[in-house]
């Protein structure tokens, strides 16, 4: 009971703090606020950089064009040379017959074309597409593919993907430090605020050490008083969060510019940001009061 009776108290002097002082709260939790929302849209843009990166790794698929004169035999050598190549995750076999249907099927232009055609007539060629485990490395695996005798042509979007890739990879880098810079700088601002407000309490910490408070007593209450101030400085940014998102998926429906841009689904992805905003806002508060205390102070 007595422990819960010394946090209860600590508590209340750490709101007490927070209302007395409410100027230079005030200035505290703006700065919070103002650094969480631009973290907010950091994370955000970074997390759906980091799925658009997926989504591509995922979707991308090596084309190999095989010769219409080879016997079909020849095509299961194909295929046993492919299953032997080192970072080969899985492979189809993709007649021209169903590839013509499928073209046929999607358009009412290509079945006018191709309705006609026999066998013999039918210039598309077989094919195997092929997955890898790791895009990176996908330039070697085409490469490998293009020497099997029979493949006359191989075909990934070479070039167009790698760069694709690595400009996706640069934003989510630049979007991690960024969040990285503004939690470093508002911890020093909170610091800082928070000094001003210790300064313009001295005489209370003085006869707080009179009546034989320790070190640790002296602390606490600061410590909490900055736990508030982070709380209360990320509400914004979570509503911010949860309602500005979800309303940017639904007028988007679901997708940035085309629908290759998929974005993430705002359940439960806003609400782990939220979650993740909240103990940012918390623990740059606390640890902005802890160094202020501890520097500023030297208790």
């Amino acid at each position: 009971m007595k422990t819960f009776r010394i946090i209860g108290r600590n508590f209340r002097d750490a709101f007490k703090g927070v209302f007395r002082n409410f100027s230079l709260s005030f200035a505290s939790i703006s700065c919070i606020t103002i650094t969480l929302i631009v973290v907010a849209v950091s994370m955000v843009l970074s997390n759906n950089v980091d799925n658009f990166t997926k989504l591509v790794e995922r979707d991308v698929t090596i084309v190999a064009f095989i010769d219409n004169d080879i016997t079909n035999d020849q095509i299961n050598e194909i295929k046993d040379k492919i299953s032997t190549i080192n970072n080969v995750e899985n492979y189809e076999f993709r007649s021209k017959t169903e590839i013509t249907k499928e073209m046929r099927d999607s358009s009412e232009v290509f079945d006018s074309i191709m309705r006609n055609w026999t066998d013999e007539e039918n210039p598309i060629q077989n094919t195997f597409q092929v997955k890898v485990k790791d895009i990176e490395k996908i330039d070697n695996v085409a490469k490998q593919i293009e020497k099997i005798d029979g493949i006359t042509l191989v075909k990934y979007g070479e070039g167009m993907v790698e760069q694709l890739i690595s400009t996706f990879d640069f934003i989510h880098k630049i979007c991690i430090g960024a969040v990285v810079a503004l939690i470093l700088v508002t911890a020093f601002l909170i610091s800082n605020t928070i000094k001003i407000t210790i300064n313009s309490r001295q005489r209370e910490i003085g006869i707080m050490r009179l009546i034989g408070a320790s070190n640790l007593n002296i602390r606490i209450p600061f410590i909490i008083e900055g736990l508030l101030l982070g709380a209360l400085g990320s509400i914004v940014p979570i509503l911010a969060t949860v309602y500005g998102y979800s309303a940017l998926y639904k007028n988007f429906d679901g997708h940035l510019f085309s629908p290759f841009i998929k974005l993430i689904e705002p359940i439960p992805f806003v609400y782990t940001t939220s979650l993740i905003l909240l103990a940012i806002g918390i623990a740059v508060g606390m640890f902005g009061s802890w160094r202020a205390v501890k520097k500023y102070l030297k208790i």
